[in-house]
């Protein structure tokens, strides 16, 4: 009998001991492949993103003493659902993608860009120069004729705000109840910008900052655009954390973002620098979302 019970309490230990011995090893795998992940949305199709992630990557590698990961998705949706799945850990979203993903997940802003010293930019409608409207409400004495584009269905700057504009003055309702001669969407801002310069549409809607970048780049000519335009102030585009991020790892994201001063990764954003962004500074953009039943209140 004793021979028995010492070979249960034997094979007993073996099981404890080989499942300490598992979970050790697991929670040692799980620090060796962890990986801060952060995606980014298309907000230009240009390429030369590259470089300036690549270096954010590095920079934030080094200052979470973690691997960092950046990949820049497709499209704005993209984004946020890769943080209502768990995909990522952070994201850089527009604002209107930010208070959805916000809505879904409970994504958390902690950090935006300044533009000139400001957080803010607008919705802008720019036309050709060619053409004779100076004002929007020239351009819609004229809708019937106007060939119209926003960006992304999920920009803030480039669909929301201007949507919500031609719906006040009741000449567009959606895609498909409007009264423009056509209405279509080029998926982001420099796609519209371009489509505006070459005269493939008469009109379209843009973020200011990036509208600015463009110019300053050389990517379009300032000198064949008009802004007829222009939106009150908008909170810049936030970066947000998954809502279960550490506060310690916050802090250290904030603090690398403050301190970046590299050209390359400043001018990827059109900023002068980061500063600190917070739930309350959507609040606008959440209340359009909400009235656009975008998301509920």
């Amino acid at each position: 009998m004793k021979k028995v019970v010492l070979t249960i309490s034997i094979l007993l230990l073996i099981l404890v001991l080989a499942a300490c011995g598992e979970e050790n090893e697991e929670s040692q795998n799980l620090d060796e492949q962890e990986t801060f992940t952060i995606g980014v949305i298309p907000a230009q199709t240009e390429g030369e993103m590259d470089t300036a992630m690549n270096k954010l990557q590095e920079t934030l590698t080094t200052a979470l003493e973690t691997d960092v990961e950046i990949e820049v998705y497709p499209d704005y949706n993209g984004v946020v659902e890769a943080m209502n799945y768990d995909k990522i850990d952070m994201a850089y979203f527009g604002p209107l993608t930010y208070v959805v993903a916000n809505a879904k997940s409970g994504a958390q802003a902690i950090i935006t860009q300044l533009i000139d010293g400001e957080p803010f930019y607008h919705s802008y409608i720019i036309t050709h120069t060619d053409n004779e409207w100076d004002s929007l409400d020239a351009l819609l004495e004229d809708s019937a004729e106007v060939d119209f584009a926003f960006g992304d269905p999920n920009s803030t700057s480039g669909s929301l705000i201007p949507s919500i504009e031609l719906q006040d003055r009741e000449v567009y309702m959606s895609e498909d109840d409007h009264k423009f001669n056509s209405v279509r969407y080029t998926g982001s801002h420099d796609a519209t910008a371009l489509s505006v310069q070459n005269q493939q549409v008469d009109a379209g809607a843009i973020d200011s900052a990036i509208y600015n970048q463009l110019v300053e780049a050389g990517k379009i000519d300032e000198e064949q655009i008009k802004i007829i335009w222009e939106s009150d102030e908008l909170f810049q585009y936030p970066w947000a954390v998954h809502e279960n991020t550490e506060q310690a790892t916050i802090e250290k994201l904030q603090e690398a973002f403050y301190a970046i001063e590299d050209e390359d990764i400043l001018n990827a954003f059109g900023a002068s620098g980061f500063t600190e962004a917070t739930d309350e500074d959507y609040e606008s953009i959440k209340q359009a979302a909400i009235k656009q039943g975008i998301i509920e209140e």
